[in-house]
């Protein structure tokens, strides 16, 4: 791909993503709302909040290293940009990707909560530490489970590191979903996700009734901004990662656009739901459940994802 055409896909599939981002994070608020039998807001709220903090003044601690405070929630959005592109460029143009893409992708995706980590220990606040060391362990917990999930449909689709490979497999044949391993590994990847998107029951790094905001204390202003449309971002993006690797792919020509948009809203709404019925976690009861419950159900989808290859048993 030129390099011109790499630069308007990136423009393009970021705002493009900010704004469903804003839509997604419209829909979260209210079917919030509608569990706890209130209105919600307007459709624009969320980039109307998002504005509004453009226009207020930031406010740095003293103690912070202005730097690396700064500039991380900047790297933290770069991250999440690339990783969307990526997923859009892969989904409408199957030819196009590299050998090992989606790995990249999975680091991608792993940046805005690694820059968090930084952020909030370049801040100087002790909250803000401690949110940093939860989301570190948290990271630490969910990315194997998350891994693992990924190469059960790597194995399903042909053993092809590439996303265009995932995608083109799963339209030719049947989607990973559509099998005993398929189901399991999207069920943990779901989880993953919603502790990837720092929603209740996996929020104790921002737990705002025991560390104040959490990794997020000090910051305030255009920051903080920059901060809630990286997370709105993700909040449409990890939706299109799990119909990328399990549900056939994005499609945005013919009757597939219905199908795409209405696994995107599923997903969703499965995501807002698991926030409003369960409670926060201990930041110990997290890694316990990702590493002695998901990562065990993901080696097994593991197991039968490769015994339903070598005996050519589709539906394990």
């Amino acid at each position: 791909m030129a390099v011109g055409k790499m630069v308007f896909a990136l423009i393009l599939g970021s705002i493009g993503t900010l704004v469903l981002g804003f839509l997604a994070k419209w829909v979260d608020r209210k079917v919030t709302a509608r569990v706890q039998w209130r209105v919600g807001p307007p459709w624009y709220q969320p980039a109307v909040d998002c504005i509004k903090l453009m226009g207020k003044e930031t406010v740095m601690p003293a103690v912070a290293q202005g730097t690396g405070f700064l500039i991380t929630p900047l790297v933290g959005m770069a991250g999440a940009c690339v990783a969307v592109t990526m997923l859009w460029v892969m989904n409408l143009e199957l030819g196009v990707g590299f050998v090992g893409d989606a790995i990249v992708v999975m680091y991608m995706f792993a940046i805005p909560a690694l820059t968090t980590i930084l952020g909030a220990a370049a801040s100087g606040n002790p909250h803000a530490s401690l949110g940093a060391s939860r989301e570190m362990k948290l990271l630490l917990s969910y990315e194997l489970p998350l891994t693992i999930a990924l190469l059960v449909a790597i194995i399903h689709t042909g053993g092809s590191f590439r996303i265009g490979q995932i995608v083109g497999a799963q339209q030719e044949g049947s989607m990973v979903f559509m099998s005993i391993s398929g189901v399991l590994a999207f069920l943990v990847a779901l989880l993953c996700v919603q502790a990837k998107l720092g929603l209740i029951p996996f929020d104790m790094a921002e737990a705002e009734c025991e560390i104040m905001a959490g990794v997020y204390t000090e910051y305030s202003g255009p920051p903080l901004a920059v901060i809630f449309m990286t997370r709105f971002m993700l909040l449409a993006a990890l939706p299109i990662f799990l119909i990328t690797i399990f549900l056939g792919g994005v499609q945005l020509t013919g009757w597939p656009v219905l199908a795409s948009l209405i696994k995107f809203v599923i997903i969703l709404v499965l995501i807002t739901l698991i926030r409003n019925t369960n409670p926060r976690l201990r930041i110990d009861q997290s890694l316990r459940f990702f590493w002695y419950m998901l990562t065990p159900v993901a080696l097994l989808a593991l197991g039968l994802a490769l015994i339903g290859r070598q005996y050519g048993v589709g539906w394990l």
